[in-house]
């Protein structure tokens, strides 16, 4: 409990961290908001994608947020200190990982909540309503916050395996964003396989029934099915988390 109280003033004692958050709510709201402009209910879209379309963006914040977590104790020189005073070393990991989860999945309600105001008036007019009824939609709404935290999570564990800020927030991006994006572009066969086992298909966690069907329609790769994508980011995180606690069981603190 010593350590775990250690960890979460280190993290709330930054200011750096709570900008970072309210960032991450901003990002997802206003993205929310602008997307809300241009759906209709004639698109297919439902509700629930109105309210968590903002995850395009907030989910950079989740990513950066783990890795300035896993990575602080580096940069900072205080890597020594800390395990000089937890020689065993892993319950600082292990606390690290549920200050992350407490600090994302808080930041990612937030995010929810604020991208469901801003998007009321949308949901109002053109764009479709939320209809928890619609199959999907509650999950898609949890989806956001499981979603949340588990990129930050993978932040984290990238910032304790590689130790460097700039690798671990590139890295995380490049597995949760840009890698996506950039084998979207040429889809099939073999990229659409690559995608499905990336811990970017986390995102299935948002979209709601009709959306995951839709989405396994038009690839050429895997049917992972509803929670195939959860569990996916799951296993990347539990891997990347393990490879940063035996180099940080077995190797030297620099």
């Amino acid at each position: 409990m010593r350590v775990l109280r250690a960890e979460w003033t280190k993290l709330t004692s930054v200011p750096a961290h709570l900008w970072l958050a309210l960032g991450t709510v901003a990002a997802a709201a206003t993205t929310a908001f602008g997307l809300g402009m241009f759906v209709d209910a004639a698109d297919g879209r439902s509700g629930a994608w109105v309210v968590t379309s903002g995850f395009v963006l907030a989910q950079i914040g989740f990513v950066v947020l783990g890795g300035l977590v896993g990575t602080s104790e580096y940069v900072t020189g205080t890597a020594r200190t800390t395990f000089t005073a937890v020689p065993r070393r892993l319950p600082v990991l292990a606390a690290q990982v549920l200050v992350t989860l407490v600090a994302s999945l808080t930041t990612a309600v937030l995010a929810l909540g604020a991208s469901y105001l801003a998007t009321t008036w949308a949901r109002a007019a053109e764009a479709p309503p939320l209809d928890l009824a619609v199959p999907g939609t509650g999950r898609a709404l949890a989806g956001f916050a499981l979603a949340a935290a588990a990129y930050a999570l993978l932040g984290l564990a990238l910032g304790a395996l590689l130790r460097h800020p700039a690798a671990a927030i590139v890295g995380g991006l490049m597995l949760t964003l840009v890698g996506d994006q950039m084998l979207a572009t040429n889809p099939g066969r073999v990229t659409d396989t690559i995608r499905a086992f990336l811990p970017s298909a986390g995102s299935r966690l948002l979209q709601d029934d009709a959306a995951v069907a839709s989405l396994d329609a038009a690839r050429h790769g895997p049917d992972l099915g509803t929670w195939g994508g959860g569990a996916v980011v799951l296993a990347w995180v539990v891997l990347t988390l393990a490879a940063a606690a035996y180099r940080l069981r077995r190797h030297d603190v620099r």
